[in-house]
């Protein structure tokens, strides 16, 4: 006997989540997504880690973990080093997509957008604030370079400890950041059967459409 199709099932991680409405949506996609960080922020480990996905000047895609650096009306930012594969990748395209995912949520957002190199005082800003072993880690890692073995880094590691003993570690001139201009956010919210509240924001001018997607 063949059993009957339940819309109650698979449930929702947070079955507590009301549904989304446009009416509980903020009109401005940066104040939604601040909303949602900050409650995101009181229970999710670590709030900030974010996929970014990219092309090559070949057209293949490319994506990675790294972490939001901040946010505001001029967009999403994040740093790197600017010889790194993702950093020629967005000078070949710089086009580039975003995913922040809180599972204890059952939350994601999802943000395309154009990406400008950010000016070097505000590299110098945020690399003063990074403790003295990553800003060490930034000197000494060629990234995304082959490297022969694991002593090759641990002996750049040093050689940059010992160049910079007093943990007084200046911002070296190939590490910076980025920031994407947001022109697409989604927030996806999960619930029941997997008949998940989908909206999407798109940039129109000087303002933003809302629009329901189907899950």
């Amino acid at each position: 006997m063949r059993r009957g199709i339940s819309l109650a099932e698979p449930m929702p991680r947070r079955p507590d989540m009301p549904p989304l409405e446009r009416s509980a949506l903020a009109d401005d996609p940066v104040e939604q997504f601040r909303e949602w960080y900050d409650r995101a922020a009181q229970e999710v480990p670590l709030v900030d880690a974010m996929t970014l996905a990219t092309v090559d000047a070949d057209g293949a895609p490319d994506a990675r973990m790294l972490l939001l650096k901040g946010f505001g009306p001029e967009g999403f930012r994040f740093f790197t080093n600017l010889e790194s594969a993702k950093a020629r990748q967005l000078r070949a395209n710089p086009r580039a997509a975003l995913i922040l995912y809180w599972r204890e949520l059952d939350r994601q957002v999802r943000i395309r957008g154009t990406v400008e190199k950010l000016p070097v005082d505000a590299d110098d800003e945020y690399f003063a604030t990074r403790p003295a072993a990553a800003r060490i880690g930034a000197w000494a890692s060629p990234q995304s370079e082959p490297l022969p073995d694991r002593e090759t880094l641990d002996a750049r590691g040093r050689e940059v400890t010992e160049r910079f003993p007093d943990e007084e570690v200046p911002r070296p001139e190939f590490w910076g950041g980025y920031v994407l201009r947001p022109e697409r956010i989604e927030f996806w919210q999960g619930q029941a059967a997997r008949l998940h509240d989908r909206f999407v924001y798109r940039r129109e001018g000087q303002g933003w459409t809302i629009q329901r997607l189907a899950p």
